[in-house]
């Protein structure tokens, strides 16, 4: 796991509508141990190890990121977004906070504000959640994964 990503690692997991995050600045090895990966309950997950281009070494900044609005988001995001001025200023706009420099806190909150409008549009989650991806890639420059 450690491949690179020396800087902070993360994992959340859900379980019966709960998600449960671990993360912290460190190595793996460092950020999890036994009794950590015994709170991660849930047969689906998302991990990150952090390697900083953009934002700060800040432990806020360590991902899975989490939004509880709507729904409960997390995202786990490499690359850079290079618009990142007028995304700030759209979510300014549409009363979003972003508590930090991170492109992928930005990226989340994107996406949640953008999941709830297609969500209130339909009933079906998962059109809507497509929605969401191709409007956030078209809003989005830079190289992300």
């Amino acid at each position: 796991l450690q491949h690179r990503g020396q800087d902070a690692a993360g994992i959340v997991t859900s379980e019966r509508g709960r998600l449960h995050l671990r993360k912290d600045n460190g190595l793996v090895r460092d950020v999890f141990r036994q009794h950590h990966m015994l709170e991660l309950r849930g047969h689906v997950g998302v991990g990150h190890v952090r390697y900083p281009t953009a934002g700060s070494s800040s432990c806020a900044e360590a991902q899975p990121l989490y939004t509880n609005y709507p729904y409960g988001i997390c995202v786990a995001h490499n690359g850079n977004l290079t618009n990142t001025e007028a995304l700030y200023k759209d979510m300014a706009v549409k009363q979003r906070h972003v508590n930090t420099d991170s492109d992928s806190e930005l990226l989340l909150n994107l996406f949640a504000e953008s999941l709830n409008k297609h969500q209130s549009k339909q009933e079906n989650m998962l059109e809507a959640v497509f929605d969401t991806c191709k409007e956030i890639m078209q809003q989005c420059k830079g190289g992300y994964a």
